[in-house]
C-alpha cells in the first residue's frame, strides 16, 4: 500500500500540471495539494507500519536463531570445543548474527520496497511514453553488471573480515583468561605486539572492504545521473515536438527521482545482504555440526532401582589419533568405592570421563547395570552421576549459586550440609558474606582447595548414584584430605564411588584399586596386596611416606 500511495503521488502531480495549465484556478491548486498531501499522509502512515512490520520480525529471527545457536552449542562433546576456540564461537554467535538480522530487518525491507517501486514506477513510465523509458533505463545494464561484480568483492571480503574479527576475539578471550600466567611470564609486551598484528590486518581487510563500498554508491549515483541526463535530453526534445505534455514529462521526471532511491539503495542493499550471506554461511557452519555423543533413536529405560554398577569391556579410546586407552577391563560393583592410579597421561581421566559420555569408548563397550551407555538417554545418565573435573570451574556468582548449580531449588541447610561435608564450611564462616559471597570469574577470589572442596559440594548436593571424584583432593594438604574423606566416608558407603589420583593417601581406603600404565590396566587388588606384590602401587607408596617424611622435617 506504501508503495501503491508513492505511485500516486506523480500521477497527481502530471494530472494537476496539465490541468492547471489548461485553467488555472485557486480552488483547483488547493484540491490538488490536498490531495498531495493526503497522498504523503497515507505513504507514511504505511511505510511506519512496514518498517515496524519487518523490523520486528527481523528481531523475531535474532531471538529465534540466537537461542537455537546457544542450544545447539550445549549439546557438543568436550572435543567439539578443543576444534573450535571459544572467540570464534562467540564472534558466530554475536557478531555474525548482527549481520544477519541486517540482512533480515533493513536489508529485506529495502530490497522488497525498492523492487516493488521501481517496477509501479517503470510500468506507469512505459504506459506514459515507452520510447522515453527505454532511453531512461540504457544504464540499466551497467547497473546490473556493477552489482553483480561488487556484490561478489563485498561478499568475500566481509567473510575474511569475520573471520579475522573470530581469531582477535579468541586472542582477547586467551589473554584474558590466562591474564595471571602472561605477567607471570613477562609477556605483556609480546601478546600487545601480536595482538597488533591481528588488529592490523582487520583494519586492512576492512578498509579494502570500505574502499569497495565508497566506489559503489558514487558509481549508482553516477548511472542515475546520466538516466536524468538522458530523459532531459530525449524528452525535451518530445515535449518542445508536442509529443509529451508538460504534466505527463514533469510525471516522468518524478517518477525518475523515485528511480533514483531504488538504484541507490540497492548498493545499500547489496552490502547489507552480501555481508548477511557471509555471516549466514558461517553459522550455518557451526549449525551444520553434528554432536558425536547423543541420545539413540529409542533410549532404553534406567532400571528401578538403579545399583549403580559399572563394567568396561575391552574398551578402546582414540583422541587426536593417538590411543588414550587399550583394552581396559575392568569391574566397579555398586555401592563399591573403586580407584583409579596411574602417573600422568597413562588415561585415569580420560577413563572417568567415559563414564558420564563426555567421549564414547572406539571399542569395546561400558555397561551400567548391564545397560550399554549408548542405548541411554544422556540427561538421565548424566543426571546419576556427580562428577567432580580435575580442573574445578565455578562461575561469576555467590558460593551458595555454585554449590546449587546442579540443584536450583536447594534449600540454605542442604548447601550447608553439602559444605560441611566438602569440609568447606570452616573457611566459609571466616567470609564476610558466608555463603552470598561473589568468588569471581572462575572462582578467583578463592584458593586452588576452596574451589576443589566447592566443586565437590556440588556434587554432593545433587545426591547422585555414582559419585565421580576426579583428583578433586590434589590442591589440599594431606591432613585436610584426611578430614574430607572421613567426612565422606559415610556418603560413599551409599553408592558408587570412582576415586581417581596420584596420591596413595587418597585411594588407599578404596575397596579395589586399579593401575593404569599406558592406557592398559596393569596391577589390580586392595590397598595392602598392591604393596605386597612390590611392583609400581608399592614404589609408589614408598616414594610418597619418604615425601611426607622429609616434608614434616
Amino acid at each position: 500500500m506504501r508503495n501503491l500511495f508513492g505511485a500516486a503521488i506523480p500521477l497527481a502531480i502530471g494530472y494537476g500540471v496539465d490541468a492547471l495549465s489548461a485553467q488555472f484556478t485557486l480552488a483547483r491548486a488547493a484540491r490538488l495539494a490536498g490531495l498531495l498531501v493526503a497522498l504523503t499522509a497515507a505513504k507514511g502512515v504505511f511505510q511506519y507500519a512496514m518498517r515496524v512490520v519487518l523490523i520486528t520480525i527481523s528481531r523475531d529471527v535474532e531471538y529465534d536463531l540466537r537461542n537455537d545457536i546457544f542450544a545447539h552449542i550445549l549439546r557438543f562433546e568436550p572435543s567439539f570445543f578443543s576444534r573450535y576456540r571459544t572467540g570464534d564461537i562467540m564472534a558466530r554467535a554475536t557478531n555474525d548474527l548482527n549481520a544477519v538480522r541486517m540482512m533480515l530487518g533493513p536489508g529485506v525491507m529495502y530490497s522488497a520496497d525498492t523492487g516493488l517501486t521501481a517496477l509501479l514506477a517503470i510500468s506507469i513510465m512505459a504506459g506514459v511514453d515507452w520510447k522515453l523509458t527505454l532511453v531512461a533505463l540504457l544504464p540499466a545494464p551497467l547497473v546490473s553488471l556493477l552489482v553483480a561484480r561488487l556484490g561478489k568483492l563485498i561478499h568475500d571480503r566481509f567473510r575474511r573480515i569475520q573471520g579475522l574479527f573470530s581469531d582477535i576475539s579468541s586472542r582477547v578471550q586467551e589473554n584474558l583468561t590466562g591474564i595471571r600466567v602472561l605477567k607471570a611470564y613477562v609477556q605483556e609486551e609480546a601478546e600487545q605486539r601480536a595482538f597488533e598484528e591481528l588488529n592490523k590486518s582487520y583494519v586492512a581487510e576492512a578498509l579494502r572492504l570500505a574502499r569497495i563500498s565508497g566506489f559503489f554508491l558514487p558509481a549508482l549515483h553516477s548511472l542515475t545521473g546520466l538516466s536524468f541526463l538522458l530523459v532531459l535530453w530525449y524528452g525535451g526534445h518530445r515535449l518542445l515536438d508536442g509529443q509529451i505534455t508538460l504534466g505527463s514529462f514533469l510525471m516522468f521526471n518524478v517518477y525518475l527521482g523515485m528511480l533514483i532511491w531504488p538504484m541507490v539503495a540497492m548498493g545499500w542493499v547489496v552490502n547489507l545482504v552480501e555481508r548477511g550471506r557471509a555471516s549466514l554461511g558461517r553459522i550455518q557452519e557451526l549449525l551444520a555440526q553434528r554432536p558425536k555423543i547423543a541420545d539413540p533413536p529409542a533410549p532404553a529405560v534406567l532400571p528401578s532401582p538403579l545399583r549403580g554398577g559399572i563394567r568396561m569391556e575391552g574398551v578402546e579410546l582414540v583422541l587426536d589419533g593417538a590411543k588414550v586407552l587399550d583394552g581396559i577391563d575392568l569391574e566397579i560393583p555398586a555401592g563399591a568405592t573403586v580407584a583409579i592410579v596411574g602417573h600422568t597421561g597413562s588415561g585415569k581421566t580420560s577413563l572417568a570421563q567415559l563414564i558420564p559420555r563426555f567421549y564414547d569408548p572406539t571399542g569395546g563397550r561400558l555397561l551400567l547395570d548391564g545397560i550399554d551407555l549408548r542405548e541411554l538417554r544422556l540427561a538421565e545418565l548424566r543426571r546419576i552421576i556427580g562428577f567432580v573435573p580435575q580442573e574445578t570451574f565455578l562461575f561469576s556468582a555467590t558460593l551458595a549459586e555454585n554449590i546449587a548449580f546442579g540443584v536450583p531449588d536447594a534449600t540454605e541447610e542442604q548447601i550447608r550440609w553439602a559444605a560441611e561435608l566438602a569440609g568447606l564450611a570452616d573457611d566459609v564462616a571466616r567470609f564476610p558474606d558466608g555463603y552470598q559471597t561473589v568468588v569471581g570469574e572462575r572462582g578467583i577470589t578463592l584458593s586452588g582447595g576452596q574451589k576443589q572442596r566447592t566443586a565437590i559440594a556440588r556434587a554432593i548436593l545433587r545426591n547422585p548414584r555414582i559419585l565421580i571424584l576426579d583428583d578433586a583432593l590434589s590442591s589440599v594438604d594431606t591432613a585436610t584430605e584426611e578430614r574430607i574423606l572421613e567426612s565422606l566416608s559415610g556418603l560413599m558407603a551409599e553408592r558408587t564411588t570412582v576415586l581417581i589420583s596420584h596420591r596413595v593417601s587418597t585411594v588407599r581406603r578404596a575397596d579395589r584399586i586399579y593401575v593404569i600404565g599406558q592406557g592398559r590396566v596393569i596391577e589390580e587388588g586392595a590397598h595392602e596386596s598392591l604393596i605386597a606384590a612390590g611392583r609400581w602401587y608399592a614404589e609408589l607408596h614408598e616414594k610418597q611416606l619418604l615425601e611426607e617424611e622429609l616434608a614434616s622435617n
